[in-house]
């Protein structure tokens, strides 16, 4: 049995480890956790459509409004890493509400603004406030019964995955219909809707830790060193982000290019068949809870795999790359769910710290796959892309595939 982490100093008693928790989680309270971490993912998006619309608007280049999308992002991180950890330390239901509070109002101010400036740093706001969508997860793992956490982790991140893959198609719809500054106004009172239910329908969370804020982040480091398990879910599930975000981040140029020649509508369109591997989310993790996430890991690798080399081998097929990209997706939200039903059993009262460790993995492998990404496309066309994304699939198999040094591991 690893040492406790929280362990305080001598002087202050130790927590009581988490209790079972004393709320039904009906089918209501499941669909609020996903509505949030929906809701919450989505915000870090809707920018994206219409940075057309607000170069034009604020007279900006287009370097200058693509550092939108790029702050929001920062200021993701920087939720993740300075504010997910506190969901140990204090009740989650506050921390939820007071995120979407401030959250609703960074999208109402932004729908008011009138500067490039205020723009940006609104943005930064709103990608700290967005990280409610990972106190959501913790929140729902926390609640289930052991047998039926990874089904219910995986309802709550269809409601997040969805959240992401359509956002962009209904921030352009809504903007296109009524101006961009109508959908943060409409963003903006759906997330102030959740707060209020969140307020009054999310049971209070038990502190697992007393410990103080400086130590609560250096705890990460020490998570990270005890857990193996930790570290090999991070580094397969960052290697299948990478593969996903090199090919998402360049979907639309590839598509615009012959032999297809398509416009933004079309990769937009494809959204819609990753959506589907969202949709297939519990069911990954239902096998999860009956045969074991280990199994889905491996399952989860070998259809990035298989799909990327297709692609590689048959560039050209549009048919192909449809199938592809449902295929690819739901491996890696299959992947992702089992990940997080692996690290959430290594230790129950770090929960929130440990969706912070992976989150920040996956966050470095999307980085890095779209850097990689676009560099390859450039060099070796979308061949040589596919090639580099089924190699970091391949990559992520095998850490699952290397034998644990122990069972816990």
């Amino acid at each position: 049995m690893n040492a406790r982490l929280d362990t305080p100093p001598l002087t202050t008693p130790p927590l009581a480890p988490p209790a079972a928790p004393a709320v039904t989680l009906d089918k209501a309270l499941v669909f609020l956790l996903a509505c949030g971490a929906g809701l919450g993912a989505a915000s870090l998006y809707y920018n994206q459509p219409i940075l057309g619309t607000l170069a034009t608007e604020f007279n900006a280049s287009p370097a200058a409004i693509g550092r939108i999308p790029t702050l929001t992002q920062v200021g993701y991180a920087i939720g993740i890493l300075l504010l997910a950890p506190i969901g140990d330390r204090y009740d989650r239901r506050k921390i939820i509400v007071a995120k979407a509070a401030v959250l609703s109002l960074a999208l109402l101010a932004t729908a008011a603004a009138q500067s490039l400036l205020q723009l940006g740093l609104l943005s930064v706001v709103i990608g700290i406030a967005a990280s409610l969508a990972q106190d959501c997860v913790p929140a729902a793992a926390a609640l289930a019964p052991e047998a039926r956490r990874g089904k219910i982790v995986g309802m709550v991140m269809t409601g997040l995955l969805l959240g992401i893959l359509l956002s962009r198609v209904f921030s352009g719809v809504v903007s296109q219909m009524f101006g961009w500054r109508s959908m943060f106004v409409l963003a903006a009172g759906l997330i102030a809707t959740l707060a209020v239910v969140a307020a009054r329908r999310l049971p209070a969370f038990a502190p697992t830790t007393d410990m103080p804020y400086g130590a609560l982040l250096g705890s990460l480091l020490t998570l990270w060193k005890r857990h193996a398990g930790m570290r090999r879910a991070a580094l397969a599930q960052g290697l299948l982000s990478a593969s996903f975000s090199a090919f998402w981040s360049t979907l639309a140029v590839m598509l615009h290019q012959p032999p297809f020649g398509f416009g933004s509508s079309v990769a937009g369109a494809f959204g819609l068949a990753g959506a589907v591997g969202a949709l297939a989310a519990p069911i990954a993790g239902g096998i999860a809870d009956r045969k074991g996430p280990e199994l889905v890991t491996r399952i989860g690798a070998v259809l990035v795999f298989v799909s990327f080399m297709a692609f590689a081998i048959a560039p050209q097929n549009l048919w192909l790359l449809v199938a592809g990209t449902l295929v690819f997706d739901l491996g890696v939200q299959a992947a992702l769910i089992a990940h997080q039903s692996i690290i959430y059993s290594l230790e129950p009262a770090a929960r929130s710290r440990l969706t912070a460790l992976l989150v920040g993995a996956m966050f470095i492998g999307m980085a890095s796959g779209s850097a990689l990404g676009s560099m390859a496309l450039s060099v070796a066309g979308w061949r040589g892309l596919s090639l580099l994304a089924a190699a970091t699939g391949l990559a992520a198999l095998g850490v699952r595939l290397w034998p644990a040094r122990t069972k816990r591991d």
